[in-house]
């Protein structure tokens, strides 16, 4: 079956695109986490300009994550109950990128306007509705991967895509953020450098929206959405599915937890670790840059042979176990080496190779890209997931699955800035970060390293927990698609094959 020849609907229910729709949907969560990108930095405009203290700061993404976690259901209850001319999923992605890019825009430059005693509740207000565009758009990444294709061949495919334009996007971001804008403004706690980082990200995630839109376009209609049938869902339904679906139920802690390693790498840990530790910020973004394209050439290998020849499950069995060791490594490396010695090419201070910044960057390869496969592969599986429930239950859910997932996602995740402040704030910082001249301390160092690379180590470790009670196999999902297809078929129940328990 040719991917690159056009929609396809082929034999025992499987169906599929093109190859470049399948790329320009996936932009559709580069473009949310452009915002991500600009909100991991957060704590420093809180800090500079709002008047917020450091446990405040932490605190203050904490709730905003909760935030966007509660609604999280109520969105998707929406996009279950979407069905018009636009489609389920498209007016979500729309409508989610319109309320971020005016909320961020106002954020930034409306909030010096504000009264001090204001500023406050006035930041807590414009993010309460900035995170719901958040959600919206955040929902349809999920929900939309079980009916642009159900292939299993294609559908790790977005895992792919994703995966290289999200590294692209951090490498560049924070080359950009660490070699251009903290030189340009002489620090990340500055008005200008947030003006500025807000309008170029806001812009390019609206054009990455709209290619997303246009690539989903043909598959975003009732003949892909689960059986084909319109079933009513409604509250009944969806506890059903929380305390039944055992995949979601294993899928939601495992790729909370992972998020939270991964969230706990804010601007401040790489401040530390770069521009403390190692005494040269601008090697972070060096860092990632030069390792890019490697993590990426683990990806294709990882997602592109094990995801699509051995399953979804398998992928993230292999990324997580090398992601743990990998961690751990790197955790020893930054404790017992000389940090100092670090250089790159093309970043000031270079000296030459040595073997610090070499083991640093082989090990950031290998690491990165295995975590890299066990990361990107959840949104996939979350499509599987919702196919299960379709199988299990006839109920189409997309909306209920994404959201569930992120609920948990969200609760979790949203932790990580705060243990980042409290960790920080026990060791002396309670009222500003550290940023480029801190003295360096071992408190600091442990901090840095922890929040880099252990809170990493134990999600991974947790992914490998749940995986073992995971029942989505590559046979399974091979049975699921079979069933769904008699059932668009017209196949009686007593004629269908016997189910397998999962």
């Amino acid at each position: 079956m040719a991917y690159s020849k056009g929609n396809y609907d082929g034999p025992n229910g499987v169906h599929g695109v093109p190859l470049w729709r399948i790329a320009g949907y996936a932009l559709n969560n580069t473009a949310s986490n452009l915002y991500l990108l600009m909100m991991m930095n957060i704590s420093f405009y809180l800090t500079g300009f709002v008047g917020a203290g450091m446990v405040l700061a932490g605190s203050f993404s904490m709730i905003m994550r909760l935030w966007d976690g509660v609604t999280d259901p109520i969105v998707g209850m929406l996009v279950d109950k979407t069905n018009g001319k636009f489609g389920k999923n498209r007016p979500f992605m729309v409508i989610g990128n319109v309320i971020l890019f005016v909320t961020s825009f106002i954020m930034f430059r409306v909030t010096p306007m504000i009264p001090d005693g204001f500023k406050l509740p006035w930041f807590f207000l414009i993010n309460a509705v900035y995170y719901v565009g958040y959600t919206c758009q955040c929902v349809v990444t999920k929900s939309a991967q079980s009916c642009i294709t159900n292939d299993p061949k294609q559908r790790p495919l977005f895992a792919i895509f994703d995966g290289t334009y999200n590294g692209i996007t951090f490498a560049v971001g924070q080359m950009w953020i660490s070699g251009a804008l903290v030189p340009k403004y002489g620090q990340l706690a500055s008005q200008g450098l947030f003006n500025e980082m807000q309008l170029v990200l806001g812009l390019i995630s609206l054009v990455f929206t709209i290619i997303a839109v246009i690539s989903l376009a043909p598959k975003d209609n009732a003949k892909y959405f689960g059986t084909g049938q319109n079933v009513k869902v409604g509250i009944k339904d969806y506890v059903d599915v929380i305390a039944h679906n055992r995949a979601i139920q294993m899928l939601v802690p495992s790729a909370s937890t992972d998020k939270l390693g991964t969230q706990a790498k804010t601007g401040a840990a790489t401040m530390i670790l770069y521009g403390i530790v190692a005494g040269n910020f601008a090697l972070s973004g060096g860092m990632n840059l030069y390792t890019t394209i490697f993590n990426l050439v683990f990806l294709f290998l990882g997602l592109g042979v094990i995801a699509t020849k051995m399953g979804q499950k398998k992928a993230m069995v292999i990324g997580s176990v090398g992601a743990v060791i990998g961690n751990i490594l790197m955790m020893l490396l930054w404790f017992f080496g000389d940090a100092t010695t670090l250089s790159l090419p093309g970043i000031e201070g270079f000296t030459g190779f040595n073997f610090f910044s070499i083991a640093l960057f082989l090990l950031t390869i290998v690491t990165g890209g295995l975590q890299n496969i066990s990361a990107n592969i959840v949104i996939p599986m979350t499509a599987d997931c919702a196919d299960y429930e379709t199988y299990r239950s006839g109920k189409y859910v997309p909306g209920l699955m994404g959201t569930l997932f992120s609920f948990v996602d969200k609760l979790v995740s949203s932790l990580a800035p705060m243990i980042a402040s409290l960790m920080l704030a026990a060791i002396g910082f309670k009222e500003a970060m550290p940023d480029v001249g801190t003295p360096l301390t071992p408190e600091l160092k442990f901090v840095g390293i922890f929040l880099t690379y252990g809170l990493v180590a134990i999600g991974c470790a947790i992914n490998l927990i749940a995986m073992k009670f995971y029942p989505l196999n590559k046979e399974m999902m091979e049975q699921i698609q079979e069933k769904i297809a008699a059932i668009k078929a017209g196949i009686k129940p007593e004629e269908q094959a016997a189910p397998v328990e999962a």
